[in-house]
């Protein structure tokens, strides 16, 4: 509209009253993590194929790197941090941060292995961990068309993208109980939300969580009394409701150190019935 009125009272100055910078950011889209089958698939003929970039791949599903800081490791970026500790030192990436994620066994393999390999080509060597044959570009583009050749081979006619391997890790963490800072340094992020925007809570999260807090209620662990001696007890209601309180806690606190099953559950019984019988002692004309 004002580009119209410019051109049609000859005032250039209206078309630049409203600035690119002006107009919100439309809503950007991040791809989901894999689903459980996509991943097992992927990741059995990355493991199957075994060569330089299936075993990038690889690092990026158990790392949470980006490609692009995948493509910019160093040759040595694998660093005994304690004793049999070892960390990956992930270069500058997107948003200019630096940061050490911690490697197991199984990542520290695939290093060694890229290593090895990287050895092996006939290209000099240049300080990085994947050789680039001509430009880093060039090893992105060879990167991402081998991703694509995986989904061909496994039988995964939706797009997915190398990106969604970090949401995969990213969620994998937080399945395992890694807190949201935790998961935030290992991602490389700079505030909270940006990770909540790579972690999927599913139906089967939700279920866990909610059968924990059923089996482990918090208003089942009222604050311990010390048990007083026989001979401090009073033969008046007071006392009588306190050894009940007292009581009905230890058998609760018993009752969760066992097994699911029949005992766990006739204590279950029991200790909901010394919770009527208090109720039943506080009943009005019973004093």
């Amino acid at each position: 509209m004002l580009q119209e009125l410019a051109w049609t009272e000859d005032l250039p100055a209206l078309a630049r009253l409203i600035l690119r910078q002006d107009t919100p950011r439309a809503e950007h889209y991040l791809p989901r993590p894999l689903t459980a089958e996509q991943d097992r698939l992927t990741q059995q003929e990355l493991l199957r194929r075994d060569d330089r970039n299936s075993n990038a791949f690889l690092l990026l599903r158990h790392t949470g790197m980006r490609i692009g800081e995948c493509a910019d490791l160093s040759f040595d970026c694998l660093h005994l941090v304690g004793p049999q500790r070892w960390a990956i030192q992930v270069p500058l990436g997107k948003l200019k941060t630096e940061r050490m994620v911690p490697a197991d066994a199984f990542v520290v393999r695939l290093v060694e292995r890229l290593r090895l390999l990287r050895s092996q080509d006939p290209l000099p060597a240049d300080g990085f961990l994947l050789a680039r044959p001509s430009s880093r570009n060039a090893l992105l583009r060879s990167l991402r068309s081998f991703w694509r050749d995986i989904l061909v081979s496994v039988g995964i006619a939706k797009r997915l993208v190398p990106h969604q391997l970090r949401h995969s890790y990213g969620t994998e963490m937080t399945r395992a109980g890694v807190s949201l800072l935790a998961v935030m340094k290992l991602l490389g992020h700079l505030k909270p939300e940006m990770s909540l925007h790579y972690v999927e809570v599913s139906l089967l999260d939700l279920e866990r969580e909610f059968l924990l807090a059923r089996s482990q209620p918090r208003h089942l662990m009222p604050t311990s009394r010390l048990l007083a001696s026989p001979a401090s007890h009073q033969a008046n209601l007071a006392s009588l409701l306190d050894a009940l309180h007292v009581a009905r806690h230890v058998l609760e606190m018993y009752r969760r150190t066992l097994p699911q099953g029949r005992q766990r559950r006739l204590f279950g019984r029991l200790a909901n019935r010394l919770t009527k019988i208090a109720a039943e002692a506080r009943k009005p004309g019973r004093g």
